[in-house]
């Protein structure tokens, strides 16, 4: 009976105690007597192209980041300000200072505009809001 019960039962690989702090941070920096894992610096930091900040290479600025994170967040505040909880059953226009005078009136209608109350960004086109495909 207490063969069977060895055989149907699960033996887990699990650990009885935990590591120590000590000996995990042997596995992770090594043993200063044998062998000595140092921390090693970084070169791939270049600067970046349009702010001058440090970055890594093939990864975003995070100056720049944080700069358009800002204004994303700027136009969903002011979004949400303008249509409430109303839902959104027309095209949403999102126009800085003295952008609706550019367009003709023909162009808004159907559309519901929300005003940003600045001068648009210089690296934030205005393409960069239409949509990919004509319908």
């Amino acid at each position: 009976s207490l063969i069977d019960t060895l055989k149907d039962a699960f033996l887990f690989a699990v650990p009885k105690s935990r590591r120590t702090i000590q000996k995990r941070r042997n596995r992770r920096f090594g043993f200063p007597q044998y062998h000595w894992k140092m921390l090693v610096p970084k070169t791939n930091l270049i600067n970046c192209n349009t702010c001058g900040h440090p970055q890594e290479a093939g990864v975003l600025c995070p100056n720049c980041y944080k700069r358009i994170r800002e204004e994303t967040e700027a136009m969903q505040k002011a979004i949400e300000a303008e249509l409430k909880l109303e839902p959104i059953d027309k095209e949403v226009v999102v126009l800085y200072d003295n952008e609706i005078q550019e367009k003709g009136s023909e162009f808004w209608q159907g559309k519901r505009i929300v005003e940003m109350k600045k001068e648009r960004p210089s690296w934030f086109s205005e393409n960069l809001l239409q949509k990919t495909t004509e319908e």
